[in-house]
């Protein structure tokens, strides 16, 4: 099924990773936290955004028959859960207000979403047009 995706659902789903992305970003900025906190929830967040999409690109492409080496397949399953460990155990060892924590996590998990979908619409609208 070569089909365009619909431009509410890509709409949709740039607007779910920016929000996540920024959303996470302002409440980085806004934390009364050490310079090297904000920097690890960053890098965690950078790190969960590659990996998702890595992971999403490797799943489509054996889905599709391009060859994936099942080393990168595990490395990228391996990246995706570590991002989402390293946010848990960064959160629950926080001296943050719980509010925070559920706001990180859940801007986080939005983010990553956000970051699928982009990477699905854009693969799917790149084989509508071939």
């Amino acid at each position: 099924m070569n089909q365009k995706t619909s431009s509410a659902f890509v709409s949709a789903s740039w607007v779910a990773m920016a929000v996540g992305i920024i959303g996470y970003l302002i409440g980085l900025w806004r934390a009364e936290m050490q310079l090297n906190e904000k920097g690890y929830y960053f890098t965690v967040l950078m790190f969960g955004l590659f990996a998702v999409i890595s992971l999403q690109k490797s799943v489509r492409d054996r889905l599709e028959g391009y060859p994936v080496t099942d080393i990168y397949y595990s490395i990228c399953w391996f990246g995706t859960i570590l991002s989402i460990v390293l946010l848990i155990v960064g959160l629950w060892n926080a001296t943050v207000l719980p509010s925070e924590k559920g706001f990180y996590a859940f801007a986080f998990l939005l983010s990553l979403f956000g970051a699928i979908a982009v990477q699905k619409n854009t693969r799917d609208n790149l084989a509508a047009t071939k």
